[in-house]
Formats: C-alpha cells, sequence, structure tokens
C-alpha cells in the first residue's frame, strides 16, 4: 500500500506519495517522496469528534520550500489518500480518502541535509464546534447571496400584531374580526 497527500496552496498543488517515480490518481501525477513524507497516527473513533495529523517532508526540492516560506497555508485543503498499486507497477488499484481537512501550522527546519517541513493540519469536523455568526437577517442573506431578497421584510413583520380569529384591526393576514360562520356581516360581500 501507499500513501499519496495533497496540499492545495493557492498558486499549485503540491502532490507527492510514499514511492518513487510518478503516479497518477484521478487525472492527477503525484510526485514520488518515498521514505521522505512521515505522517503521524490517524486517530479513527467511534465517536463524531475531530482529530488533527501531522506530516512531515524532508528532503524536498526548492518549489515545496518555496511554497512553504511564501504561501498563505492556513486553512488551504489537505488530503491523505491510502490507496494501493497493482502487482507492484506504478498503477493505481484504488484510493481511499483517509484524512480531509485544513493546514493549520508549518513548521520549517533547516540543516545541512536539506529542509524539513512539518505540517499541521485539522479535520473538517472542527467546524461542528464553530459558531456560524450568520443570522435569519437581510444583511446575513446579502452575504451568502446579493440577489436572494427572502429575508427583505423580516424587520418589518417581527413587530407587527397579526390578529387571528377574533373581532379587532386588520392584522397583516388581511382579515377583519372573526366572528363565527353565522356572523355575515364579517365575510366579503360575494359570499354573503
Amino acid at each position: 500500500g501507499f500513501f499519496a497527500l495533497k496540499a492545495e496552496f493557492d498558486t499549485d498543488d503540491i502532490l507527492i506519495w510514499t514511492g518513487t517515480d510518478d503516479l497518477v490518481i484521478g487525472g492527477e501525477t503525484y510526485t514520488g517522496a518515498g521514505s521522505l513524507i512521515q505522517i503521524s497516527n490517524i486517530e479513527d473513533t467511534v465517536e463524531l469528534k475531530s482529530s488533527g495529523m501531522m506530516v512531515t517532508i524532508s528532503g524536498m526540492d526548492s518549489t515545496v520550500l518555496n511554497y512553504a516560506l511564501t504561501e498563505n497555508y492556513q486553512n488551504r485543503g489537505i488530503t491523505l489518500l491510502m490507496g494501493f498499486t497493482m502487482g507492484g507497477a506504478n498503477e493505481v488499484a484504488g484510493v481511499l480518502t483517509l484524512f480531509k481537512g485544513r493546514m493549520t501550522n508549518m513548521t520549517i527546519s533547516d540543516s545541512p541535509d536539506g529542509a524539513t517541513i512539518a505540517l499541521s493540519a485539522e479535520n473538517r469536523l472542527i467546524d461542528l464546534k464553530r459558531p456560524s455568526n450568520l443570522r435569519y437577517t437581510k444583511n446575513s442573506q446579502k452575504y451568502i447571496d446579493s440577489t436572494d431578497t427572502g429575508f427583505n421584510r423580516v424587520n418589518k413583520i417581527q413587530d407587527m400584531e397579526i390578529v387571528w380569529g377574533r373581532s379587532g384591526s386588520a392584522g397583516s393576514a388581511g382579515v377583519t374580526g372573526g366572528g363565527g360562520m353565522h356572523d355575515n356581516n364579517n365575510f366579503p360581500r360575494h359570499m354573503r
């Protein structure tokens, strides 16, 4: 089996895997990094909870190091795949997503052997713990879709008194009074 890592930076994606040579997965070419990739244990629990992971990449070329130094990485997507090749050849028999989340922290260590990049990521489930900060208001809806007018009248109707089933002033439902079936004065003229 093998592991493949896709780190989605703004300029381009970094695609590496734990084998040698190139490997095509889902139409994307992953560069072989061999044993230069170290992956922390990934916790798998019965509970619905978020657990992160850490990937260490060492001895990579200057492209990876340049992305690590210059690109915005926080909250960019990262995917770890686990897969199998056919008969020892670099042909994929199948893959599954082992981890999908966002990059949160990156540490770079430089040594005579080359740079080592330690990349931390958090699972997408962490979003379930964060407050939405969106409300059922016109302004929140405009933030999501500027053409939606569904909440335009919310402020007007929140303080409106609606009279249902009793005599009194007309409410927003257009009903004057309530009365019973025998009170013909409360029906529109064409229904009397």
